[in-house]
């Protein structure tokens, strides 16, 4: 079996660097020119992480009525069970990159929905091939990633998509409208909170596990581009969130859902300066717990974003997770729901306020009466079946071919979209860098330079220009073979 990853890996190596030497290997709706459908009339989807998310995801495609999945691939036959029943015809794989290997001319697209840190290396594998792609949110596990997965878009010319709904919904439509309409004036100040982590976070990796590793799961391939490390109960399938080598917390779980509609909205791109504060944990009753490897329990980031050509000034966007909120507006009443309960946002301009839930959904005025009071002309168009025509819009993007149909979440839009989120986590880990130093007498000490520091941030270089020790997490190095 060693010998057999082995070969498949040197393979799978050998065919990126042709396509890279310019062989690519072209979609069959590509080859017949514009318009041109598969012979069975439908893109031939292939799934990389079939369980949970990802099975609805495939689910949604194949709803759609014009989406086959030809092609299913998981590395715990667990979580693929009910794939595996819905779609008995699709062919079963454990490692994508012998899917790729192996049926890469049998199908059109891809859609990835793995656990952070392997979204990028599945779905640049796939635009090197010709293939649309389709990937969970956040994009990628690191700002290096996004900007590569961004490139890549323009380069091989496929159809790409993330897996923010909120995106093709009504919501972020209406809100753009009352903005444009300047019944809030120019915005200043966001707020975007969550409930989340409803996983653990701010706790040390265990020392020891003598845990067994489920014989359903591949967990060297589960670790894909991560350090090696032993297996752990609880991990798998939802906990990997809250460890750094593999998930971006409730940032990433939940920014690209919130952050998209300010973004929308205000025409934001990348911020210029970042600072964050964390909440603590403590081992005891004086000594404060020092877990890098662990996203924090809460955080609170401020992040500055320049001037845009719907703003009169720069916009401060204050990003709370953990169960931290704003204070609730005086516009709203007093038993009035803030946002949508557990998370929202909140617009701030120079003549009012407006407000929404997750992905932009029941978008509101402030004072909530307003809302029904104000009418303005629909300016912007609706996707058919708004969050849930997410799916069925990148599918008949794909058929169309690139460049045929607008998507509302291409990676030219959430590729910055998602370094936003990533250069925020950079403050979030910057407060635990610490260096060791020592006292005149001897004693052992550490400082922690990247607390109380405003960073800032250089797009162009993608590089913290005050603070090096976070540069770190802007691109890591990949375990071997990965």
């Amino acid at each position: 079996m060693k010998k057999d990853q082995t070969n498949s890996r040197r393979n799978f190596i050998k065919s990126t660097a042709l396509v890279t030497a310019g062989i690519t290997i072209i979609p069959r709706h590509v080859m017949g020119g514009p318009g041109f459908l598969a012979p069975s009339d439908k893109l031939i989807v292939a799934g990389i992480g079939v369980g949970g998310k990802g099975q609805s995801d495939i689910q949604n495609f194949a709803n759609t009525g014009k989406a086959d999945i030809g092609f299913l691939c998981d590395v715990d036959d667990r979580r693929a069970a009910t794939s595996i029943g819905r779609f008995p015809k699709a062919k079963y794989y454990k490692d994508w990159r012998e899917m790729f290997e192996k049926e890469a001319k049998n199908f059109d697209a891809v859609s990835v929905s793995t656990p952070d840190h392997n979204h990028a290396v599945q779905a640049l594998a796939a635009m090197e091939l010709g293939k649309h792609v389709y990937v969970q949110k956040p994009l990628t596990h690191d700002i290096y990633e996004a900007r590569q997965l961004t490139d890549a878009a323009k380069k091989y010319k496929v159809v790409t998509q993330m897996g923010n709904q909120g995106a093709s919904g009504d919501g972020v439509r209406k809100l753009r409208e009352w903005y444009d309409a300047d019944l809030i004036g120019k915005v200043h100040t966001v707020y975007c909170w969550t409930d989340r982590p409803v996983w653990p976070q701010g706790i040390p990796w265990p020392e020891h596990s003598n845990a067994t590793v489920p014989s359903e799961l591949d967990w060297n391939l589960w670790l894909g581009t991560a350090p090696y490390k032993d297996y752990v109960d609880g991990l798998v399938p939802f906990n990997w969130r809250g460890w750094w080598d593999y998930g971006t917390g409730a940032l990433g779980d939940m920014g690209c859902h919130l952050i998209e509609a300010p973004y929308r909205v205000l025409n934001l791109n990348y911020p210029k300066d970042v600072q964050s504060s964390v909440g603590s944990v403590y081992v005891d009753e004086f000594k404060r717990g020092y877990f890098p490897e662990s996203c924090p329990p809460s955080s609170h980031v401020i992040m500055t974003f320049p001037k845009t050509d719907k703003t009169d000034s720069d916009v401060t966007l204050h990003w709370m997770d953990g169960g931290i909120k704003p204070m609730r507006p005086e516009e709203l009443g007093p038993n009035e729901t803030f946002g949508d309960g557990g998370n929202g946002v909140l617009f701030i301009g120079t003549k009012g306020k407006m407000m929404c839930g997750t992905y932009g959904e029941n978008p509101q005025l402030l004072p909530t009466s307003n809302t029904d009071e104000v009418s303005v002309p629909q300016k912007y168009d609706r996707v058919e079946g708004g969050s849930d025509g997410h799916y069925g819009q990148w599918v008949e993007a794909a058929i169309a071919g690139h460049g045929k149909k607008e998507l509302s979440a291409p990676f030219e839009i959430s590729g910055p979209l998602t370094e936003t989120l990533l250069i925020a986590n950079l403050s979030i880990r910057g407060i635990d860098v610490r260096k060791e130093k020592t006292r005149e007498n001897g004693d052992k000490y550490f400082e922690y330079p990247g607390r109380d520091v405003k960073m800032l941030w250089d797009t162009e270089n993608m590089k913290v220009t005050n603070l090096d020790d976070v540069n770190q997490f802007v691109k890591r190095d990949y375990r071997t073979g990965w």
